[in-house]
């Protein structure tokens, strides 16, 4: 053993003399400081203003828009609607908070986010209901929100891209007159302010020292949902593509729902067959 590296110093040294050393050090820094496209990310087109994923635009080789709606009073929602009859500790008030109290969340009347809303504006919609009256925090369960479902062929992953969050109160809440939006949220503000909050949490309620920011019940996809849209040529919600004939409209649009979101897992999974 003492022999054999003995060899092996003595044929290192000999390379070194031999001027090898000089062209396995290039070799190296060649081959570790070239990125796989030969370009720097800073060449290609990022969405960098709603998206917190670093994800360009040329390496999107499959998207697709899917608009989902969570239902806080849902048993595996509790941890996001929050605890006690107010509802004071769940995510609707945190961010009502973040908007009113900590100016910390811009709020939009529409989701291409080209109408501020003042907090006044953002209050009486998330106050008053259609005829005036006022409402708890708790009848205020639907969160909306809007993300794209891509592949990314950079890193070969499927990605759950979410750009929005919409505040709706429901028709019930609002004296049946329908549902109605109260603001729209950029995701990446949302993300960001909430990201390291002291008292936002998604609550487990089975062991306290397990409760995690939102940003990570999000992006770890600890809520169920229900998709209520999805990129399609009439731009219409899964309800209304339901036949008009079909006797039990709503129970057809959930299974719509549910085979859209199969066709989701089936595309992610023919990924790899071959």
């Amino acid at each position: 053993m003492i022999m054999k590296a003995i060899l092996t110093k003595l044929v290192l040294s000999l390379l070194i003399v031999a001027g090898f050393a000089p062209f396995t050090s290039e070799a190296q820094i060649l081959a570790t400081s070239v990125s796989p496209s030969g370009y720097g990310d800073r060449q290609f087109d990022m969405d960098t203003i709603y998206s917190v994923k670093r994800i360009r635009e040329d390496d999107k080789m499959y998207q697709i828009g899917v608009w989902r709606r969570i239902d806080l009073r849902e048993k595996y929602n509790k941890p996001l609607y929050g605890a006690g009859d107010t509802k004071s500790n769940g995510i609707i008030n945190q961010i009502y908070k973040a908007v009113v109290e900590e100016n910390a969340l811009e709020v939009f009347a529409d989701d291409e986010f080209t109408q501020p809303l003042s907090i006044a504006e953002f209050q009486e919609n998330f106050w008053l209901n259609a005829t005036g009256d006022s409402i708890f925090t708790k009848q205020l369960y639907y969160l909306d929100f809007k993300e794209d479902f891509v592949f990314d062929k950079h890193h070969s992953e499927m990605v759950f891209d979410i750009k929005y969050l919409e505040l709706v109160m429901p028709s019930e809440t609002n004296s049946n007159a329908g549902q109605k939006t109260i603001a729209f949220i950029r995701y990446k503000d949302f993300y960001n302010h909430f990201k390291n909050h002291p008292e936002a949490r998604w609550i487990n309620f089975q062991n306290n020292s397990k409760s995690l920011t939102y940003d990570e019940a999000f992006e770890t996809r600890l809520f169920r949902s229900v998709v209520r849209r999805f990129t399609n040529a009439e731009d219409a919600l899964i309800a209304d593509l339901v036949s008009a004939e079909n006797p039990n409209p709503e129970m057809q649009a959930y299974f719509d729902a549910l085979a859209f979101e199969y066709k989701l897992l089936e595309y992610e999974n023919s990924l790899w067959e071959w």
